[in-house]
């Protein structure tokens, strides 16, 4: 038997669930329409202002620098598991190299966005220039 029909059957029925709970939901829902369902929610308060406002970087660079960190664990896992068995095969300068290489790459990033400040909170006045501490 061939392996990728294996893997074609689980991408069918990883698409199909979700899509199937989705039919499921829209029969069974009640279908009440009213205006007041069409308002924007802001946790129970009458929404004021602009949506389009001005959010601090500081945010996104935290979000940027998860998703890095993140997919360099998706990417360190697998090679640990075969980690061994590679460097019976390959020998170990050519299973750890291209690792260290990656990791080192990573570390001056992460070096980087520490120098130029961007893993530090914002500065406000209120704390007297000083980063926010819990």
């Amino acid at each position: 038997m061939n392996p990728w029909i294996a893997i074609g059957m689980l991408a069918v029925v990883g698409v199909l669930i979700p899509l199937g709970m989705m039919a499921v939901s829209a029969l069974l829902r009640p279908s009440v329409p009213e205006q007041g369902k069409r308002a924007t929610y802001e946790s129970g308060e009458i929404p004021t202002g602009d949506a389009r406002i001005q959010f601090n970087i500081q945010y996104y660079m935290v979000a940027l620098l998860f998703v890095v960190f993140d997919i360099e664990t998706v990417l360190i896992f697998p090679w640990t598991v075969i980690y061994q068995d590679a460097v019976q095969s390959a020998g170990l300068t050519r299973a750890l190299l291209p690792m260290l290489v990656f990791i080192g790459v990573l570390v001056v990033g992460l070096a980087w966005a520490w120098r130029k400040g961007a893993v530090r909170w914002v500065r406000t006045p209120r704390h007297g220039g000083k980063p926010h501490e819990q």
